[in-house]
């Protein structure tokens, strides 16, 4: 088992950029994980089309984390077939790691809020704690919750709700933690639109990844 939590981020990574790769630092630190691993998805059920193909996301990914070696890349959601559901996942993980190890899912505060449309969302918290990050634009979750939170997704959380990190090594899942990142308004939209109009994405993502899309002639 490992020492401390997993993380798990997910995500389209349509380009992995800056934003991701700090908050999953963040994450890392704060909830005191032994190590978080960066999941692409394969197909994305909850949005349209990516724009790059799965294998050159996951390569981006790698690309990224290279040089920190307490972010691992999982390519499980890419080599899957069908859409790529975070309660398989989190399934297949945790069939891995054993019943002991406890898992943290990160969410943002959007994705969290959303959670009810989620594929079998109400079995995620019998695999995995939920952490909950404070993004741009969001007030920290810990001092609005339960007004924000739809009723039924206010009830699944009652009870949940834990006041420190170190409180995730107790179990292996069920519990509910939020915590503050920094604000990085940066999206992949946005950097997508950069580079299909022929301007700079310099800075936003990391230098690697940046000549992986060049030498591919990505989102141009």
């Amino acid at each position: 088992m490992a020492d401390g939590p997993i993380g798990l981020l997910g995500g389209t990574f349509d380009p992995i950029h800056i934003g991701h790769l700090r908050l999953a630092e963040e994450a890392r630190e704060s909830l005191g994980l032994a190590e978080l691993r960066l999941v692409p998805a394969g197909e994305p059920p909850h949005r349209g089309t990516p724009r790059c193909a799965a294998e050159h996301r996951l390569a981006m990914a790698r690309l990224a984390v290279a040089d920190n070696p307490l972010l691992t890349v999982d390519d499980c959601e890419v080599h899957s077939d069908g859409p790529s559901y975070t309660v398989l996942t989190l399934e297949r993980l945790r069939a891995q790691v054993g019943p002991a190890q406890p898992l943290v899912l990160i969410l943002g505060a959007d994705a969290f809020e959303g959670l009810p449309s989620w594929h079998r969302w109400q079995e995620l918290f019998g695999l995995a704690h939920i952490a909950v990050a404070n993004r741009p634009g969001y007030a920290p979750h810990g001092r609005r919750w339960p007004s924000v939170l739809s009723p039924e997704l206010d009830a699944a959380c009652r009870g949940r709700r834990l006041s420190h990190p170190d409180q995730l090594r107790a179990a292996p899942a069920g519990a509910l933690l939020p915590f503050d990142m920094t604000p990085l308004a940066i999206s992949a939209t946005h950097i997508r639109e950069l580079l299909a109009q022929g301007h700079s994405a310099r800075y936003l993502l990391p230098a690697p990844v940046l000549d992986y899309i060049a030498a591919h002639s990505l989102y141009s």
